[in-house]
């Protein structure tokens, strides 16, 4: 079973080295040979993208994508989605946020249970989950999820853990009807995974390399957007999945 890694980045030259040894190290010993990583760079300004692609002729299995203007985080994760070509497609952070660890259990839950189509983190299912989190930060959270149940009836209890694992044809129906470039992109395709009737299970996480986002959270400001965005994510969910 090929499993594919995909990690979107934007001006992370100060980490992309580490991130390729360290992830080429833990998928080398979980997947042993049958894996693929696929950097994607979104239109990084830095030497992100030269220092990724200057490291495939030492890691063979490590692939580079991306393209020249910054489009979002959504963009880049559909980008090196569409691309894979794994039985089990996962995208997480550039910083392993979550722990290689994690990606061994998504594999055990996939191979004892072959009805599942999708394996998601909760940080909320772990009692540690936002540890190292502003109280800021772990308000908006909670904050969103609410609106996301009040207005979607959003069935998860996480959607913005980055940290999410895919079968293959799950991830390429899911992806291929998927238009949201920015922060929405996980609200949109949870949401088309649910019309679509595929099975998510949900595994708990914590952040244990915890970098804190160079973003300002403003939960008004930001609980609006997320509405603006709902409201067109929901559009196209039904337009696009004719149900």
């Amino acid at each position: 079973m090929k499993l594919s890694v995909c990690i979107p980045v934007y001006n992370e030259r100060e980490i992309i080295a580490d991130a390729v040894r360290t992830f080429t190290g833990a998928l080398d010993i979980i997947a042993k040979d049958d894996y693929e990583l696929i950097i994607c760079n979104d239109g990084s300004v830095d030497e992100t993208a030269d220092i990724a692609r200057s490291m495939v002729a030492d890691y063979p299995r490590l692939r580079v994508v991306g393209y020249p203007v910054n489009r979002g985080k959504g963009c880049a994760v559909r980008t090196a989605v569409m691309e894979a070509e794994g039985d089990i497609i996962l995208y997480t952070d550039c910083d392993n946020a979550y722990g290689t660890d994690k990606i061994a259990e998504v594999l055990a839950v996939f191979d004892a249970d072959p009805t599942v189509d999708a394996v998601i983190g909760s940080r909320k299912a772990d009692p540690r989950g936002y540890e190292g989190y502003t109280p800021i930060r772990k308000l908006a959270s909670k904050v969103y999820i609410l609106v996301l149940k009040l207005f979607a009836g959003f069935k998860m209890s996480d959607s913005q853990c980055g940290f999410k694992a895919f079968r293959r044809a799950a991830a390429k129906e899911i992806f291929s009807r998927c238009e949201t470039d920015g922060f929405a992109f996980d609200i949109e395709a949870l949401l088309i995974a649910d019309r679509l009737g595929y099975k998510i299970k949900e595994i708990p996480v914590r952040v244990i390399n915890h970098r804190e986002s160079k973003s300002k959270v403003n939960i008004i400001s930001d609980t609006l957007r997320m509405l603006r965005d709902l409201r067109r994510i929901k559009k196209h969910v039904k337009r696009c999945c004719g149900k």
